[in-house]
């Protein structure tokens, strides 16, 4: 006879557990559940059968891995947490009473929980943590720019502008920013860091407040965990580039609003720890040598070989005896190709590696930042791509220098042009020896890899459209589309006027062999459009009727381009059917995610189609003012 199963003990009913279930195994609040869950990375999941998950019931709830609540169950920092509460009925019974040494002594042993082992759970390599990294970026530039209120305290806000000046100090020593946005949520960066890309979103520099209905516990909790893990990440890639992690904090530039100039970066002292003489020790069998009776030993050595092997021994010189007694790669040279030593790729070799032109883009200009543009935004920008920058006193202390320097090259306005009366002789010629441009130029020239022309972009100037560097799908609405359709149109149309403006003799002569291979020629240009095989024939016999390749790849595309209309309005019923066909043979999931496509489809087709109308009208409009 087989084990009677019992309801509620196997299947979905044993896999499952509801929230308040969890909560009573666990036997905590509901705030230190939720707590647990984004620390440990646990969310609801969602059942086949919500009635069998829930034994039966059709009540609306949250369902969690039985697992997951167990493995909750065996947490550190619930054991933490279950202390906490135990402090704050301690306190408040010392308080009620008036025992104040009691209170300041259970203060002072306030029990306190660490992140550490969670992080180390979360991310057992440098790189996992490194990927995610985006949502923590963008949560402490989040937290960076909002005023310190009851549930957020001055202390709070100022570790997050650490945070995000140290991450931007990290980002411009190593040259990784890769691409800028300026959107109407803020600014969009994306960097190259150990060939990831790691994208977040920067705020404008507004006054912010906080919404009432955001539950501003559960981003706390969040940023919680953030700090912590960028605080592991951070450490890493300081000390990978032998740099001194934290950087130091000039408090005095940081009173005085000099923003990431305050902090100031120190390369790591890398040597080896040596005795009192200066000389490395190591421990050999049981016996101590030191790095000098090493070099030692090497030139005895060399010295004591014999005259007749010089050509077999290779030459020992002082650096790499010192490489060989630190315990560094030495190259050595090949038996083969005794010029050539072997090559080993090492974190030095890396950081070695000359570094792409894109990279240094701003290297040979110096910027002067006029006072309406955001400071902090383009400060990041320009020194990551190299270039020198500078700003007036109100914007904040620390620039390199002041607007009078003649060495700057362009300066960033963000206002119109202004008539001064009274300029003097000097100011005119500073003004004409400078390039005053709009600060989406310099964001323009970020994504585009190269300096642009400063035409476009000066100062009182309309702007040409600023374009979303990230990879937009395809179909989506360009506006530059027009011009260049238009200039591909004009190319077309010189180039037929090029090959009609024939001489009259040469067209008489040339009538008598070519009306002979037209039909030959005709065929082949139909083969080749209806069978893409058939045209390395079809280029062939137009090479030997003496016809420019232009005018024959344009024959080409012209039937090809006639074939299909014809076959779309020939067969366009027949498609339809087809896809009806298709339609009926799909299962009910793949309808619903066709459907959904289909939709996403047409929802970009129509969104295009306004844009377009939309510049159809302002076209319109700035006519009739021109005219007007």
């Amino acid at each position: 006879m087989g084990r009677i199963k019992q309801r509620g003990k196997a299947g979905a009913a044993k896999a499952y557990v509801t929230r308040s279930s969890a909560i009573k195994k666990l036997q905590c609040s509901l705030a230190d559940f939720r707590r647990l869950c984004i620390l440990k990375g646990i969310f609801p999941r969602e059942p086949k059968n919500r009635k069998k998950a829930n034994k039966g019931s059709s009540a609306p709830t949250s369902f969690y891995y039985a697992k997951d609540i167990a493995y909750l169950a065996h947490e550190p920092v619930l054991r933490k947490l279950r202390e906490h509460k135990a402090f704050a009925k301690k306190l408040a019974r010392a308080l009620g009473r008036g025992e104040w040494s009691s209170a300041k002594s259970l203060e002072d042993n306030k029990p306190v929980y660490q992140l550490d082992h969670i992080i180390k759970e979360r991310y057992p390599t440098f790189i996992d943590a490194l990927r995610d990294i985006d949502d923590a970026l963008c949560l402490v530039s989040l937290f960076a720019s909002l005023p310190s209120a009851s549930q957020l305290p001055p202390s709070l806000i100022e570790n997050c502008a650490r945070l995000s000046a140290e991450w931007q100090l990290y980002v411009m020593h190593t040259r990784g920013l890769r691409k800028v946005f300026l959107s109407i949520k803020g600014v969009y960066f994306q960097a190259d860091v150990m060939d990831q890309n790691i994208t977040w979103l920067v705020p404008y520099q507004f006054t912010q407040s906080i919404p009432t209905d955001v539950d501003v516990r559960v981003m706390l909790t969040f940023l919680e965990l953030y700090q912590t893990l960028l605080g592991f990440v951070f450490f890493k890639l300081y000390t990978d580039a032998g740099l001194v992690y934290p950087p130091p904090l000039d408090a005095d530039k940081d009173a005085a609003g000099a923003g990431v100039g305050a902090f100031s970066l120190q390369e790591a002292d890398r040597r080896p720890t040596a005795t009192e003489n200066g000389s490395k020790e190591v421990e050999v069998e049981g016996k101590r040598v030191l790095g000098k009776d090493v070099r030692q030993t090497i030139k005895t050595i060399t010295m004591e070989a014999p005259l007749g092997d010089e050509t077999s021994m290779p030459l020992v010189t002082e650096d790499v005896v010192d490489a060989i007694a630190d315990g560094d790669f030495v190259p050595q040279p090949s038996k083969t190709n005794p010029e050539e030593a072997a090559s080993l790729t090492t974190l030095q070799t890396l950081s070695t590696l000359p570094q792409s032109t894109a990279t240094k883009l701003f290297a040979a200009y110096t910027f002067f930042l006029s006072r309406e543009t955001p400071r902090p935004l383009f400060e990041f920008i320009v020194r990551s791509f190299g270039g020198r920058l500078g700003w007036p006193a109100t914007s904040g202390s620390g620039s390199p220098f002041d607007d009078a320097d003649e060495s700057i090259t362009h300066v960033i306005i963000d206002r119109p042009v202004i008539e001064s009366a009274n300029e003097s002789v000097q100011e005119k010629e500073r003004r004409r020896k400078r390039k005053y441009v709009q600060p989406q130029w310099v964001v323009d020239c970020v994504n585009a890899g190269r300096i642009l022309p400063e035409d476009p972009y000066l100062q009182g100037r309309t702007l040409p459209p600023h374009f979303s560097p990230f990879g937009e799908e395809a179909g989506a609405y360009d506006p530059t589309q027009a011009a260049q359709d238009a200039m591909e149109v004009s190319k077309s149309e010189d180039e037929d006027e090029s090959v009609q403006d024939l001489d009259a003799e040469d067209v008489v002569e040339s009538v008598g062999e070519k009306a002979s291979g037209k039909a030959t020629l005709d065929a082949a240009v139909a083969r080749a459009a209806a069978d893409p095989e058939q045209l390395r024939a079809a280029e062939l016999e137009a090479e030997v009727q003496g016809v420019d390749f232009g005018v024959f790849e344009k024959n080409v595309n012209k039937a090809a381009k006639k074939k299909a209309e014809d076959a779309a309005a020939l067969g366009g019923s027949k498609v339809d059917s087809e896809l009806d066909m298709n339609k009926m043979m799909m299962s009910r999931k793949q309808k619903k995610l066709y459907e959904k496509m289909k939709y996403s489809e047409n929802k970009r087709t129509t969104e295009r189609a306004q844009l377009e109308q939309k510049k159809q009208i302002l076209k319109k409009e700035k006519k009739k003012l021109q005219k007007s």
